[in-house]
């Protein structure tokens, strides 16, 4: 790959791409939730309570893990009205033939809402925004023994979809896109956290030499792996 024709892409999508990450800022800041409709996905009006939507988000860095954006926005869209108080097996049941991981990402989803609801009073809006660090802040996600489903990668999409930026999604597309560059030398995922964090610096270094901002970098590249900009 050549980083001059990477910075071409860049300027032909660059309004999308920022219009997109406005759209995360605008999420967390206003009455909003994301839903996916005729293969796109749209940031409507809701009268949803904050907390409850930005677990909608928690719950959609879940359900994404391992599988893709889609499938996880549909997974959302089909077990919404039952996040917040509605049993696993609910869950379960709403996700046959839409997901593959219908057993265990519920039971993930189940966990980390009691501990939430049991530790913060389901304050998760405040939590976050308690953090004026944010590397502590992605910790509390991707550390934290009782949020279940969540690593540095996930925990990394969920903040930057909450209008949080300057966080690496080390995802396959993005662990492929550094290599075929030369940044790292395999393909091969982060194995832990420390390394997740090695592999990230390197993705902050490479964006600087491209000159393009990280958040939209990550968009960028995901873009030429996937052929949309989603989230």
């Amino acid at each position: 790959m050549d980083i001059e024709n990477l910075k071409r892409e860049h300027g032909n999508k660059k309004e999308r791409i920022r219009e997109r990450l406005a759209q995360f800022k605008r999420f967390f800041n206003e009455p909003c939730s994301w839903f996916y409709r005729s293969n796109e996905l749209f940031l409507l009006p809701v009268g949803t309570k904050d907390d409850h939507r930005i677990f909608e988000e928690l719950a959609f860095c879940i359900f994404t893990a391992n599988t893709s954006a889609e499938m996880g926005a549909k997974a959302v869209d089909a077990v919404r009205n039952v996040l917040i108080n509605g049993s696993a097996g609910e869950m379960t049941r709403r996700l046959e033939g839409i997901y593959r991981f219908n057993n265990v990402r519920p039971a993930h989803i189940i966990h980390t809402r009691t501990y939430l609801k049991n530790s913060l009073n389901f304050q998760l809006k405040n939590k976050i925004k308690s953090f004026k660090n944010k590397d502590e802040l992605r910790d509390f996600f991707a550390l934290n023994k009782d949020v279940k489903g969540l690593g540095m990668k996930e925990a990394s999409h969920f903040l930057r979809n909450i209008g949080f930026r300057g966080y690496a999604i080390l995802d396959k597309h993005i662990i492929n896109s550094l290599h075929e560059f030369g940044i790292l030398k395999t393909n091969d995922k982060p194995k832990n956290a420390r390394e997740y964090l090695e592999f990230e610096q390197k993705y902050i270094d490479f964006a600087k030499e491209t000159g393009i901002d990280m958040d939209e970098l990550d968009l960028l590249l995901w873009s030429r792996k996937n052929g949309r900009i989603l989230k």
